[in-house]
């Protein structure tokens, strides 16, 4: 399934690329719904490259179809993303702790300028490989994504305000 993600920040583009490149920020992701603290397991900087890797585990309740097929428990990923800051991008694909023959997901994101700040726009593509479910639950993953990130928008503008 290819999805589009957008998130709108007061806060300039340069500050919030660079927030999504430190690895502070993921610190301070505490108590969003359906996930657990973030914790960074790597963290490299060479010139405006970085390179971040973030392991997250889901914390959120899943659907009976889904958990058929999934145990909660081992629902764990490492997000792993390399920052362009000079062009204000990065890249992410998204490794699975467990299941990593059902599950793909990879994308990409822009910062962009706006009159009232900055726009972090997303593209991507997830993909699982689960008989009957496979879809729905691709769905739920998209539909998750989408709410974590609209509940991260005012942590990021406070990290952002605050350094």
């Amino acid at each position: 399934m290819k999805f589009s993600i957008e998130q709108r920040f007061a806060a300039d583009v340069d500050a919030v690329a660079r927030a999504y490149a430190d690895p502070g920020l993921y610190a301070a992701l505490v108590g969003l719904p359906k996930l657990t603290q973030p914790e960074v397991v790597r963290h490299h900087v060479d010139g405006g490259t970085v390179v971040l890797q973030v392991r997250y585990r889901f914390g959120g309740e899943l659907s009976p179809a889904a958990k058929a097929v999934i145990d909660p428990a081992r629902l764990t990923w490492v997000e792993r993303s390399i920052h362009d800051l000079a062009l204000g991008t990065a890249t992410f694909e998204m490794v699975p702790d467990h299941y990593g023959d059902r599950f793909r997901c990879r994308g990409s994101y822009r910062f962009e300028a706006v009159a009232d700040g900055c726009r972090r726009h997303g593209e991507g593509e997830v993909r699982v490989k689960a008989l009957l479910v496979g879809g729905a639950v691709e769905g739920a993953i998209v539909s998750g994504l989408r709410e974590h990130l609209v509940d991260e928008v005012p942590v990021v503008e406070a990290f952002v305000a605050a350094r």
